[in-house]
């Protein structure tokens, strides 16, 4: 799909024209072989770029051809099975138009499009805001993940977590990897974009690139931090686990022992041999007794031993 963009600075919104002109926003999401081509002839495109940007597992990166610079960069997205991934987006420009391709439909895309968006003849304010909605997007499902953590935490204190939390974690783990080694790389091509051979900035557009850069780095301290957090609640449940395991085979054997020694006496009273008091009448009390008062000795030295 191939659409054009197209709003001057006297215009109140984005109109979608049919013919590229100077100027023109070029989006491009899912394109088909034949569009694909159409690109590469109409805007002069590299094609190896253009291949390199339908690729899933591309990395972010700079790279300028000709008079083109080519933004590789990665957007979060939400799948539709609710999990979290990310795609790649790359950002093509040159001193006539700005192109977008994305191999999945773009949320920034919808976003710039409903909201406020400058005019697409500012080719650098263009990118540098679909740059800071992506950035954005990043600080959201962070911040959602940060909550899930802290969900799971306060659960441990009350002993509430399940198994399903353990196997959650597995695919946070993941979702906070992918987004660690999305922004890294983000932040080495916003180094070299801030210095300003690839594309001119002025010095309000270099602020913007730094609180990119700011942002950015917030955002991996945090997914760090959260990292950190999943290892912890991990090893603090395997170790309250452990210690619970440990106690219950502990009054398990206690409990072994008390039933095991009344029945010494009663095995031996029930054999065919002589035995103390074996005729008295007040036989039966005694061995009962003489348990019971085992039984109280037993459980007040393994309480004062703290064993249970």
């Amino acid at each position: 799909m191939i659409k054009y963009f197209y709003k001057s600075l006297r215009d109140q919104a984005v109109n979608e024209i049919d013919q590229p002109k100077p100027g023109t926003w070029v989006h491009v999401e899912a394109p088909s072989e034949d569009e694909l081509a159409l690109l590469v002839d109409h805007f002069s495109l590299e094609e190896g770029f253009i291949q390199d940007a339908l690729d899933e597992d591309e990395v972010p990166r700079l790279e300028r051809e000709d008079d083109k610079t080519y933004i590789f960069v990665r957007y979060a997205y939400k799948t539709a099975d609710g999990e979290l991934d990310t795609a790649p987006l790359l950002v093509v420009t040159d001193s006539k138009m700005v192109l977008t391709l994305s191999p999945l439909p773009l949320p920034t895309a919808e976003s710039l499009l409903k909201g406020r968006t400058p005019a697409t003849t500012q080719r650098t304010k263009l990118i540098l805001l679909m740059l800071s909605h992506i950035s954005d997007e990043y600080d959201v499902f962070i911040s959602q993940t940060s909550r899930k953590i802290k969900s799971v935490r306060t659960r441990l204190r009350n002993r509430g977590v399940t198994n399903q939390d353990l196997i959650d974690f597995a695919t946070i783990e993941d979702e906070l990897n992918e987004f660690h080694s999305s922004l890294q790389p983000t932040n080495a091509a916003l180094r070299r974009l801030l210095a300003g051979r690839q594309l001119k900035l002025f010095e309000e557009d270099q602020d913007i690139v730094e609180d990119l850069l700011l942002n950015n780095e917030q955002s991996i301290e945090a997914i760090r931090g959260n990292l950190k957090s999943i290892a912890n609640i991990r090893e603090a449940y395997s170790a309250i686990s452990a210690n619970d395991l440990n106690r219950t085979l502990t009054i398990l054997t206690v409990a072994t022992v008390l039933i095991a020694l009344p029945n010494v006496f009663f095995g031996m009273y029930g054999m065919n041999v002589h035995l103390p008091y074996q005729h008295s009448q007040h036989a039966f009390e005694v061995i009962v007794g003489f348990n019971l008062l085992l039984i109280l000795v037993i459980l007040w030295f393994v309480r004062k031993k703290r064993v249970i």
